[in-house]
């Protein structure tokens, strides 16, 4: 699986979902929405957000339960399924 943080420098909710990614033990690749075009004609008022294999799984305020009920985790860290960049 591939996961992806859609961010902006600068962007505080942006910074809070890349820390709950990393605390659910997730690596995700990072993707400047102000650095590609179609990034920024889909996702630009709605940075963060996570992508798995292409598809939104969360955006704007994003929430540990969330984003665990959304990858299908119990919080348990990096014993989850893999899906890291």
């Amino acid at each position: 699986m591939r996961l992806v943080l859609v961010t902006r420098e600068g962007c505080h909710l942006c910074d809070e979902a890349l820390t709950l990614l990393r605390d659910l033990g997730l690596h995700p690749e990072l993707a400047d929405v102000d650095a590609d075009d179609d990034l920024h004609r889909l996702y630009d008022f709605r940075v963060p957000v996570v992508l798995v294999d292409g598809a939104v799984i969360a955006e704007g305020r994003v929430s540990r339960v969330l984003l665990e009920a959304a990858l299908g985790r119990s919080g348990r860290g990096p014993d989850g399924p893999d899906i890291a960049t």
